[in-house]
């Protein structure tokens, strides 16, 4: 009888696994705006350091570039700004406005609460993230 519990124990653990972990997805950005964002600051070909480190970090955080864990309605900072500007149904294809919208978030500063903290595009030239990664 012990035998019999533990065995379908370790089952119901096992569906209880697989059950949560494919339940569990990455945020998933809008693929234009992310597409743009690398085409505007990303240059993988570049010798300077900065440039090698922001591919690089880039590359590592895809969707949290903008996102924040593994819910797509989770934004840092960069990507709340972000949003502020852009609707991702209306302005997906608008390649204008995507990179205009870059332009003017790069101009802000990294923390809202904090008028003089280093702006979004200073940290991007520096080869970091617009926002940090928890």
């Amino acid at each position: 009888m012990f035998r019999g519990q533990l065995v379908r124990g370790a089952m119901t653990a096992a569906v209880v696994a697989v059950v949560v972990g494919g339940s569990a997805r990455p945020a998933f950005a809008i693929k234009q705006f992310l597409d743009e964002f690398k085409a505007v600051y990303v240059k993988p070909d570049s010798n300077d350091p900065a440039d090698k480190s922001l591919a690089a970090a880039v590359e590592t955080a895809k969707c949290n570039v903008c996102h924040v864990g593994m819910n797509k309605k989770d934004r840092n900072a960069y990507g709340s700004a972000l949003a502020e500007l852009l609707d991702k149904k209306e302005d997906a294809k608008n390649v204008e406005k995507i990179r205009q919208s870059l332009e003017k978030v790069a101009g802000m500063p990294s923390d809202p609460a904090k008028a003089d903290s280093p702006k979004f595009g200073d940290l991007i030239k520096q080869g970091k993230l617009p926002a940090p990664n928890p």
